[in-house]
């Protein structure tokens, strides 16, 4: 007897898969940069390198589908803001986490790069290339 047939992802389904990402990412970055104050150590362990690109992939994987979905007319506009503020984002958290020379330096990344997360999230919840600035 043949099983259920596959079902392919409907957007909302993609869209939680997304936000949930989106949700561990970012408490994935906080919690390491927290463990960069106070625990450096622990920033080597193997689950702690790893885990946060699967992660981000998920997140960019279901970022590009939605978007595909959406259609080139729907993302016009805030989807470029979204990608420019994920590039310096990704620059933020690679001075935060490894490349900052001083603890202040790095702790003064690890803001920029939450700031610049918070202004990346309102971006795609206003459709809108200013976000938050725009209010």
């Amino acid at each position: 007897m043949p099983g259920p047939a596959a079902k392919p992802m409907d957007y909302t389904t993609v869209k939680y898969v997304h936000l949930c990402a989106v949700a561990v990412s970012i408490t994935l970055f906080v919690v390491r940069a927290a463990w960069m104050v106070g625990t450096p150590a622990r920033l080597r362990t193997r689950w702690v390198r790893v885990l946060p690109h699967v992660i981000d992939t998920v997140l960019l994987a279901s970022g590009a589908w939605l978007a595909w979905q959406i259609g080139e007319a729907g993302v016009r506009g805030w989807l470029p803001a979204k990608l420019a503020g994920l590039v310096t984002y990704i620059l933020l958290g690679t001075v935060a986490l490894k490349r900052g020379r001083t603890r202040g330096m790095r702790v003064a990344a690890a803001g920029a790069a939450i700031a610049t997360f918070a202004w990346i999230a309102s971006v795609a919840l206003a459709k809108s290339p200013l976000g938050f600035l725009g209010a």
